[in-house]
């Protein structure tokens, strides 16, 4: 069992579903079943402050996420969660049971604007959406094309994948090479062959996402416990598409448009997503605030090391008081 207290907190194990959270199916336009899981409200005599909305990243799942869901409940926010289609328990579109593909990241966003206009019309108080690494991206991509109704009162961002890997290359290259790779085979298979980039050798997963050894653990067990979270890497067909979606989120004016009030919470030491492109999108959002680690923090920084994780959360925290109340 795997438990953490926070200051003021009960232990609590972040390898179980709360008892009083819901565990569902929301059902898209087009038929597809995506998991979702709900806590009813805060904790017994915490005022409600909110609704909130967390999304998580590629590869992801909300199970790894519980504890700092739990954090904002205790906050007072009436929070839920949801898969992307094609990951977590909601399914698979590649050659075999663990490559995560997609043939447009348009589908995702088209998911997320649907889901969020039916979750919002449950919601009281401010809106919050929050998305962690592509979760952050696809969050972006809506946020600048007004496609979420009613419209968020923030945006928090962990760690947003808002241009792929390697850093050194263009994304026009980047976006030519993959476009080529999807014609030269079957844009479902896999692009790479283990771990969350191309070159990494399975041991070295973990370095790449936490210095928080237990942490990393929760996520192996709840991936034996619940063998359909298992998910490994990328297709050609995602990797063309983030490339894609990364330039339309580039492009001229996109980021300027954006009239939402944005939090990000990063680290320049992160190898998974760039921290050169998230430093350009806060030099041109509008309204944005972050807070940037250094080598402390690795890519998940909400499932850091206590130290990084608590600042994270606080930092976070203070951005929702200071502009929701």
């Amino acid at each position: 069992m795997s438990q953490h207290t926070e200051a003021g907190q009960a232990s609590f194990d972040r390898r179980a579903i709360p008892a009083d959270a819901v565990e569902g199916k929301w059902i898209a336009a087009d038929g597809h079943a995506v998991r979702r899981i709900d806590w009813p409200g805060p904790t017994a005599g915490t005022p409600v402050r909110g609704s909130l909305l967390f999304m998580a990243g590629r590869g992801d799942a909300y199970e790894k996420y519980l504890e700092t869901l739990e954090h904002w409940r205790q906050q007072g926010w009436r929070v839920s969660a949801a898969d992307w289609r094609g990951q977590g328990g909601s399914g698979r579109f590649g050659t075999d049971d663990t490559t995560g593909h997609i043939g447009n990241f348009a589908e995702w966003i088209a998911d997320l604007a649907g889901f969020w206009s039916e979750w919002a019309e449950q919601g009281e108080g401010p809106l919050v959406l929050v998305g962690h690494s592509m979760g952050g991206h696809l969050v972006m991509r809506a946020a600048i094309e007004k496609v979420l109704t009613p419209r968020p009162d923030a945006l928090v961002l962990s760690a947003p994948m808002l241009d792929t890997f390697p850093e050194m290359l263009p994304l026009p290259l980047k976006r030519g090479f993959s476009w080529l790779m999807t014609r030269l085979g079957d844009p479902r298979r896999p692009a790479w062959k283990i771990s969350e980039r191309p070159g990494t050798r399975a041991g070295m997963r973990r370095t790449l996402l936490t210095h928080d050894d237990a942490r990393y653990e929760d996520e192996l067990w709840w991936r034996e416990a619940r063998p359909e979270l298992r998910l490994g890497p990328g297709s050609w067909g995602w990797v063309r598409s983030a490339a894609t979606s990364s330039s339309a989120m580039f492009r001229r004016g996109a980021l300027e448009s954006v009239d939402l009030p944005v939090f990000i919470v990063a680290t320049d030491a992160d190898r998974l997503v760039s921290p050169s492109a998230i430093r350009a999108a806060l030099a041109r959002l509008p309204d944005a605030e972050a807070l940037i680690f250094g080598a402390e923090a690795r890519h998940e920084v909400l499932r850091e090391v206590d130290p990084v994780r608590d600042r994270a959360l606080a930092a976070i925290d203070a951005f929702l008081t200071a502009r929701l109340g």
